[in-house]
């Protein structure tokens, strides 16, 4: 996500929002930009939303003020249980009671490491870290420490985190930490094949999410024979297909997106939900990587914390048990069916895009995204948090029930959308 040029000028403390604007206001005095990263105010509708959370139980959290929000944001993907799945923190806090940061690891890595093994069907081994971006800046050093080769082609506006050669910001590059990062356009297999062949050599890898979710703007699935050109490109040059599934890991298929898909990468990067909020992230890679894995140094304080391995090996049981990711994807179908229908009654263009398990919706011909903004306001106001410009989450705990309240305050959204001159 672009971070804004400039933090938003608090508001005055008043209205539905009071406590989070004066947290945010004693924030500003002492934090820059008083709330960084993609949770920044200005990435919303500044005063529109509410800007600390106050405790999360299921499908719900409270903000600072104690309103309530059904959340389809999932803490931006993380949550995929639910908040505070009881038997996630169960096992969490048994581990806890033993310790969690030691001098060794423990026990709970190796069980973790052959439980994504097993899953992921390709891999022949695991590191674990504790975000996203430490994963996939470190697979990119795997890749060029195993070919012996300095280029990386990525998908131009994919997010693969906050590293100096992916970061969507500005501030503190240089020209050389991008001097071998070069972009294609996603589903482009005839722009991939031209720029690998403009480096024909040089190519260390190929990274890409699994489907294509930018920032402003629509999901796009991966077009038919996409993966499969991508990993005969690949194949053929000796380079290595990376698989950045972050964000959509575990949401799609148990064992990696790539398995929804179809194809088979050289590397897969998770975060987000393997640890259901826990912090932690992991990459698995093919045998013949494992040498060259070996090489590049990866390291952290906290990243063999046994507590978050204990709860992603117990997300990873109660979603298979429970077919969570089958439940997902029901109500994903269901909640954008009823957007659609929504939409069409009030005479509105909508696109809904995405797998359903993580979906997203935008107004056809919608210039600066004044309708979306206006929707997800709405939306905010009855309780529902939707995030107008970053795609969407559900989690095993919504329930149909959710869903149709959602769909029923929608109603009411869309209405004062063509009120509005939709």
């Amino acid at each position: 996500m672009t971070p804004p040029p400039t933090a938003p000028t608090p508001a005055p403390a008043a209205g539905p929002y009071a406590e989070s604007l004066r947290l945010f206001a004693r924030a500003s005095r002492v934090i820059p930009g008083g709330i960084y990263g993609h949770t920044s105010p200005a990435l919303t509708v500044p005063g529109e939303f509410p800007y600390f959370a106050a405790r999360a139980e299921g499908g719900r959290y409270w903000d600072a003020d104690g309103r309530e929000f059904l959340d389809f944001m999932c803490g931006y993907g993380p949550i995929v249980l639910g908040h505070r799945h009881p038997e996630v923190e169960a096992a969490a806090d048994k581990q806890r009671r033993d310790g969690d940061c030691f001098n060794h690891p423990t026990e709970a890595m190796v069980l973790l490491a052959e439980r994504l093994v097993a899953l992921t069907g390709f891999a022949g081994w695991a590191v674990f870290g504790k975000n996203g971006s430490d994963m996939t800046t470190w697979a990119v050093q795997v890749a060029r420490e195993f070919t012996g080769r300095k280029k990386i082609l990525r998908v131009r506006g994919g997010y693969h985190g906050a590293h100096a050669w992916c970061t969507p910001g500005h501030g503190g590059l240089i020209p050389e930490d991008r001097a071998h990062i070069h972009p294609f356009a996603w589903n482009d297999l005839d722009g991939l094949r031209a720029l690998v062949g403009r480096h024909r050599g040089q190519v260390a890898a190929v990274i890409a999410s699994p489907y294509h979710h930018p920032t402003f703007g629509d999901s796009s699935l991966p077009a038919l024979g996409f993966w499969a050109g991508a990993e005969e490109i690949c194949r053929r040059e000796r380079a290595l297909l990376i698989v950045d599934d972050v964000r959509a890991g575990f949401r799609l298929h148990l064992g990696g997106s790539h398995q929804f898909f179809g194809f088979t990468p050289d590397l897969v990067c998770f975060s987000k939900a393997l640890g259901n909020g826990h912090a932690i992230s992991a990459t698995v890679g093919r045998a013949e990587l494992k040498v060259a894995a070996s090489r590049v140094f990866l390291t952290g304080s906290f990243w063999q914390g046994a507590v978050a391995m204990r709860a992603a090996l117990t997300t990873l049981d109660v979603l298979e048990r429970d077919d969570g990711i089958g439940r997902m994807r029901r109500l994903g179908e269901r909640f954008a069916a009823g957007l659609r229908a929504g939409a069409e009654r009030h005479r509105l263009q909508v696109s809904c895009s995405g797998p359903p398990a993580i979906p997203f919706m935008s107004f056809a011909d919608d210039a600066g995204w004044r309708r979306q903004r206006r929707f997800c306001v709405e939306m905010a106001r009855c309780g529902f948090f939707l995030h107008p410009h970053h795609n969407w989450f559900l989690c095993a705990a919504h329930t149909e029930a959710d869903i149709d309240r959602a769909l029923a305050a929608a109603d009411g959204a869309f209405a004062l959308v063509k009120a509005d001159g939709g």
